[in-house]
């Protein structure tokens, strides 16, 4: 693995070890799994804004709405 430094202030390193310690993880795995968490989130946001928008102009020049039944 690989190693990437990241710069807190102490009040941020203190509360971020103790959320670790409440979660019963080491400071390593809550930065990293909480960070690629948001990040997904983000980025299925993002997709889902990109699809709905993709699905309004579809509507708006003459798409058709499929029904369950029709399929």
């Amino acid at each position: 693995m690989t190693t990437i430094t990241l710069k807190v202030s102490e009040a941020d390193k203190k509360f971020m070890q103790a959320i670790a310690k409440f979660e019963g993880v080491s400071l390593s795995e809550l930065i990293r799994t909480k960070t690629l968490e948001a990040i997904e989130d983000e980025y299925d946001a993002r997709v889902a804004d990109l699809a709905l928008s993709e699905y309004e102009d579809y509507l708006e020049n003459g798409g058709e709405v499929l029904n369950w039944d029709d399929l």
